[in-house]
């Protein structure tokens, strides 16, 4: 047994690109995500959407049917597809052993939001609407009670590096012998608090995200759910290094030279034992946002002066807040050799207009990764929360 480094042991997600690893990786090799599209984002603006098309028709628990809204049914789905190893990980190590740590910023929202309007016109709140819905604390709870696990269970969020945060913190929890499996990922689905919110900050985009681009012009917000198990148990893929950072410098506004998101990247790689050059692929924060970008553009030239592999996923899944840093990493997850059932995919293509915005250097490599690989992942979010994972399979 491993005692430094934490393994993957069952990885699942949804988003727009499809409701299952395997359609994910199939519309990615293929480049299209037939959940992304336009919509209407109020009675004035248009925009662009990434939408989760599954029915989403599990239902909680009856004991636990005060926290059913979309936000919980999502998470179900996607957890649903690797209850087979939380169940082996439970009889392995007790009910008691097992921790949850979900990243999320949207909770139930959506449900408040309709709770409210109906207030509105109605005077009383509907029947079946509950506050816990919408409690951003519970998602995490809500979990381990639908999964019948009785270890540590909190949420984290941290905006968009909730579910980064909530990976690292799992790996804490393993490495501390707290847990000895651990279910860890992000859930964010798609609600007007944050739609409206992006748009009032003239950060949406109307047309496809165009990131890394001269010409970009904003975010596509999109929703999904990806989760992941972890233990200390030798398999295929381990989280080999992980970064933290906080610079504080603006509650919207990355710092412009990137200088706090440097930390967390040099420190993932001091982490994981290896230097810049070791990297075989980087998946980009990449927002396509004017300063995000901007800063990126400008770390990535300091950390990989030789150049990288990397893309950036959101003109595929949109930017789904507070599970993208978990979307992301399984889309990582996905160049490795996964699991006996799944050959590594193709490293992700960046979809842009190639117009390149000023120093950036780019590097575009859809090839296969071969052998020993490390990738990684990057997320920035508000606040100058900096999160950075890489994993080695």
């Amino acid at each position: 047994m491993h005692t430094s480094r934490v393994f993957i042991h069952g990885v699942e997600m949804l988003n727009a690109l499809g409701n299952d690893s395997n359609e994910v990786a199939s519309a990615l090799g293929l480049g299209v995500a037939p959940g992304l599209g336009p919509a209407r984002l109020d009675a004035w603006r248009q925009g662009y959407l990434g939408r989760v098309t599954a029915p989403l028709s599990l239902a909680p628990p009856e004991h636990l049917s005060p926290y059913d809204c979309r936000n919980n049914r999502l998470l179900l789905a996607a957890l649903a597809q690797i209850v087979d190893a939380i169940e082996h990980a439970r009889e392995r190590f007790g009910a008691h052993r097992i921790g949850v740590v979900i990243g999320t910023s949207t909770s139930g929202m959506a449900e408040a939001e309709a709770a409210w309007s109906h207030r509105v016109h109605h005077g009383v709140l509907p029947a079946l609407f509950d506050y816990r819905q919408m409690e951003i604390g519970a998602v995490a709870p809500f979990a381990a009670a639908a999964l019948g696990v009785t270890g540590p269970a909190y949420t984290v969020s941290t905006a968009c590096t909730s579910s980064a945060k909530a990976i690292i913190s799992a790996r804490r929890l393993l490495q501390a012998n707290v847990c000895d499996a651990v279910i860890a990922g992000g859930v964010d689905t798609l609600c007007a608090l944050t739609i409206q919110g992006f748009a009032s900050l003239e950060s949406t985009s109307d047309t496809r995200a165009n990131p890394m681009s001269r010409n970009r012009r904003g975010i596509n917000i999109g929703e999904g759910a990806a989760v992941f198990l972890l233990s200390r148990e030798e398999a295929r893929v381990s989280i080999a290094g992980v970064g933290e950072s906080s610079d504080a410098y603006h509650i919207s506004s990355p710092e412009p030279e990137g200088a706090g998101a440097e930390l967390a990247l040099r420190q993932a790689l001091a982490g994981a034992g290896i230097e810049p050059r070791a990297v075989g692929y980087v998946n980009l924060h990449a927002t396509a946002t004017i300063k995000n970008d901007e800063m990126e553009a400008r770390l990535m030239s300091r950390v990989f002066p030789s150049g990288v592999p990397t893309s950036g996923t959101k003109p595929f899944t949109g930017h789904t807040l507070g599970a993208a840093a978990a979307t992301e990493l399984a889309l990582a997850w996905l160049t490795l050799d996964g699991s006996d059932m799944r050959s590594r995919i193709a490293l992700p293509c960046h979809v842009w207009d190639r117009q390149a915005a000023p120093a950036l250097d780019l590097i575009e490599d859809t090839r296969r990764l071969t052998g020993d690989a490390y990738v990684m992942s990057n997320s920035f979010a508000f606040g100058g929360s900096n999160a950075s994972l890489i994993l080695h399979g």
